[in-house]
């Protein structure tokens, strides 16, 4: 099993380009499912999540094309065409490996008038229920039975459509509930839906496709269903956390980077909140110029949904607010397990104190080196942004988390000037 090895105290300097996002690519491999033309999308990013979803839609009956692109390019162009459904059943072998699985429960449904999904696995960072998924179907007019670690659901004339209003914003269910309905026989609305860049990002594709979606960006969605949809051509939206993330290794280690090929619109509250901390941020001809030269100030941050502070960027930011001066309040109310890095942060000297869903962070003059282990795909990131600050060596363990949702990440790292390398422990 890979290992990181990092030493630290390098500023970075240089140009990072960001690739596309991890979370808007999965949900729209799906798409593919609700149309026997094909659906190609560029700016695909070299994943394993990636690589697991294509397997997944492969057992379906798609076939996946990779056109030829540099092996040390990033991104890469995927066609996928599903002219015959073969299988209705998402097996547990592969579905527990990624909870994004899951997304393919309201396509298969809307096409097939059935689909049998293995319950999902993923990121051991808190309860995440599919409850909410199954209602909004539900309320589409789906039969929905639990049976044996599997979801079975049936409409066997097709889904009618109807209304549905999310109790809680669920940005996984709003994309089922989106796939599922723009196949119905009528209309549907979908109110209190999330509002994610990768949710905008998901029904500009369908659009692209021939649905026909009003509302797309706000709290509610109507959905007319059309009989069929086509082919499309439809570039992935860049990652917005993988943007913010680099921006936190410009802004620990008193760099300055250029993100190419990001905009401040996307990244909202990030932006607001490493502006907050003293980081400089300015638009540039090809992304954003990320730049500290003072130091960081300690700041209070709530996660939430859309447009709030994303939940997927508060590891990160911790490990940012450990060398900051004075103290930060970091307060997680989406998932209630996603804490698990600072036992990880101790290691190396953070002064963290977690109570309940909140974690109380001191700044200290600084970080050393240690042997940590990630636990999940953003509190890993957190240990290679601590270790890119920290005096001495830091070597990160089960990166395989990593690779899961950072293309590249050692690669774009070196170029700017971090003494970083990928090793195996064998």
């Amino acid at each position: 099993m890979d290992q990181i090895v990092i030493r630290g105290g390098r500023p970075l300097k240089g140009r990072i380009p960001i690739s596309g996002a991890k979370n808007a690519a999965l949900t729209l491999l799906p798409c593919a499912l609700l149309t026997d033309e094909p659906l190609t999308l560029r700016n695909l990013p070299r994943l394993a999540d990636i690589d697991t979803f294509g397997h997944l839609l492969n057992n379906h009956g798609l076939s996946t094309t990779i056109e030829g692109t540099h092996p040390e390019e990033f991104g890469r162009v995927m066609t996928v065409r599903a002219n015959r459904i073969t299988s209705t059943v998402a097996p547990y072998d592969i579905v527990r490996k990624m909870r994004a699985s899951i997304l393919v429960l309201g396509p298969l449904l809307a096409r097939a008038g059935e689909a049998t999904v293995s319950l999902p696995g993923g990121c051991a960072i808190g309860n995440r229920p599919i409850d909410l998924h199954l209602k909004a179907l539900e309320a589409l007019g789906a039969e929905i039975e639990l049976a044996a670690g599997y979801v079975k659901a049936s409409a066997k004339s097709g889904l009618p459509g109807g209304r549905y209003v999310f109790p809680l914003v669920s940005v996984g269910a709003t994309e089922n509930a989106v796939m599922a309905a723009v196949l119905a026989r009528g209309p549907s609305i979908l109110e209190n839906v999330a509002r994610e860049p990768e949710i905008v990002d998901l029904c500009n594709c369908l659009v692209a496709m021939g649905a026909r979606i009003e509302g797309i960006g706000t709290e509610t969605l109507t959905i007319e269903g059309v009989r069929d949809l086509h082919g499309a051509t439809y570039a992935v939206m860049p990652d917005r956390i993988e943007a913010g993330s680099y921006a936190c290794a410009a802004a620990i280690t008193g760099g300055e980077v250029e993100l190419l090929g990001v905009g401040e619109a996307v990244l909202g509250s990030t932006l607001a909140s490493l502006r907050e901390a003293g980081v400089e941020i300015t638009p540039t001809r090809d992304g954003l110029m990320v730049k500290r030269t003072g130091t960081l100030h300690g700041v209070n941050i709530s996660t939430a949904p859309y447009p709030g502070f994303p939940t997927d960027m508060q590891a990160q930011f911790m490990a940012m607010l450990t060398v900051a001066d004075g103290a930060s309040l970091l307060t997680e109310t989406i998932f209630e397990n996603r804490f698990m890095h600072v036992p990880e942060l101790a290691r190396m000297g953070a002064d963290v104190t977690v109570r309940g869903r909140s974690a109380v962070v001191r700044g200290v003059a600084g970080l050393n080196g240690a042997q940590v282990m990630a636990t999940d795909l953003r509190a890993s990131m957190s240990l290679v942004l601590a270790g890119l600050a920290a005096e001495g060596e830091t070597t990160v363990s089960r990166i395989y988390h990593l690779d899961r949702g950072y293309e590249r990440l050692e690669e774009k790292l070196s170029a700017v000037g971090a003494d970083i390398e990928r090793i195996s422990d064998g």
